[in-house]
């Protein structure tokens, strides 16, 4: 569904690579976490609470909160609002949310 016109291993461009589950991820700096998985084939990134749907995300502005992933042990992060960083663990967010204290 979403390309690039290019890849980025195809180009000069500067390359960051993460995890995303058992995944290596592809991306280009300032590229945010939910672009990078779009544009790789990954579009499940959660599921819901009650019926354990896959959920997608969806506004790619922070509005519907439907690509909620865990960053680096945090979970509930918005992967639309978040750029990708060389090294980091992205895991798809089971059910309900965990809170933070």
């Amino acid at each position: 569904m979403f390309k690039r016109l290019s890849p980025p291993e195809a180009t000069n461009e500067a390359v960051v690579t993460f995890r995303f589950d058992e995944q290596t991820v592809t991306a280009r700096p300032g590229d945010t976490v939910a672009a990078a998985l779009l544009t790789s084939g990954i579009s499940i990134c959660r599921s819901t609470p009650v019926s354990n749907a896959p959920r997608a995300p969806y506004c790619m502005m922070g509005v519907c909160f439907e690509c909620l992933v865990e960053v680096d042990g945090n979970p509930n992060v918005q992967a639309c609002q978040v750029e990708v960083r060389d090294g980091m663990h992205v895991h798809t967010q089971q059910g309900a949310r965990r809170l933070i204290s």
